[in-house]
């Protein structure tokens, strides 16, 4: 947690920025999130990674290492290098994060009819590839270890559902009004994806490719990451040779007023550099990359 002192303003998840005018007019203009959605669909080179892989789980087979828990560590330098990647508008007004927060859903068997569970964590700047993939691959084993929701907000979310509907819809219309102002009580939000900062979905789990998923007005989340399937693909390489690489599909819904094109790009150029150098990933979270951006 940063210790930035609270100012007037701030929020419990996140404090005031002072940006630019036209962000500032867009903000008001434009106050909904999903009339600001930028999708970017690109494909990534994970050849390197697949390799980095193979090593790691052979070294340490107790945990066995995936592309998906390298993403998130991926994603996660990536945000803690480019800051504006984490910020969020919420009441006319722009806000940088305290911390660095990721969601997922997990379902808790493999079948039509199986409830979702939700998952949050929050990785901290000592953490490595290493921790991440012992945190997630934890908490899904204790999601999976029974058939319904077991506390959190997926428990909550089942109290509400349980409630008369004219109930239920009067309040969730205070919990939007106070969300507006940022005044939401932490049981609400705690732990609830539409608070965190990347929300991923690894589509290629169930074999689907990373199609586009909108973003919610609801709380803060800026960008939603979908994760397609592995496959071979010929690559162009920047010698002039054409290569057999292995391509995994990577989609992002960004909310374009927390920043721009050009950051954009540059946070994605990032993001290839450390599938190309998975090495990095073993490296803590507050490590620099020393990516040349030029």
């Amino acid at each position: 947690m940063s210790e930035k002192r609270r100012k007037w303003g701030d929020r419990r998840d996140g404090y005031k920025v002072k940006v630019p005018g036209l962000q500032t007019v867009m903000a008001c203009l434009m106050p909904n999130r999903t009339d600001c959605e930028c999708f970017l669909n690109e494909k990534l080179d994970v050849t390197e990674l697949l390799r980095y892989l193979e090593e790691k789980n052979r070294a340490n087979p107790e945990i066995r290492m995936t592309v998906f828990h390298c993403i998130v560590m991926a994603l996660a330098k990536m945000v803690r290098e480019r800051p504006l990647m984490n910020r969020f508008i919420q009441g006319g007004s722009i806000y940088q994060r305290y911390e660095i927060s990721f969601a997922f859903v997990a379902r808790r068997r493999f079948t039509d009819h199986s409830e979702e569970a939700l998952m949050f964590m929050v990785p901290k700047d000592t953490d490595t590839v290493d921790d991440i993939a012992r945190q997630i691959v934890g908490e899904v084993h204790e999601a999976r270890k029974s058939e319904h929701a077991t506390g959190g907000v997926d428990e909550l979310l089942d109290r509400f559902a349980a409630m008369p509907k004219p109930l239920m819809m009067f309040l969730i219309w205070i919990i939007r009004c106070l969300d507006f102002w940022g005044i939401n009580p932490e049981f609400i939000t705690e732990g609830d994806p539409n608070y965190s900062s990347i929300f991923l979905s690894n589509l290629g789990s169930i074999r689907c490719p990373a199609v586009y998923h909108h973003l919610n007005n609801y709380g803060t989340n800026s960008l939603m990451v979908t994760i397609g399937t592995i496959h071979k693909e010929k690559v162009l390489m920047e010698d002039g040779r054409e290569e057999i690489r292995d391509i995994v599909e990577f989609g992002a819904t960004i909310d374009e007023r927390i920043g721009d094109g050009f950051y954009f790009a540059r946070s994605l150029k990032l993001l290839k550099y450390l599938f190309a150098n998975p090495a990095l990933l073993d490296e803590p979270l507050s490590s620099p990359s020393n990516f040349d951006y030029q």
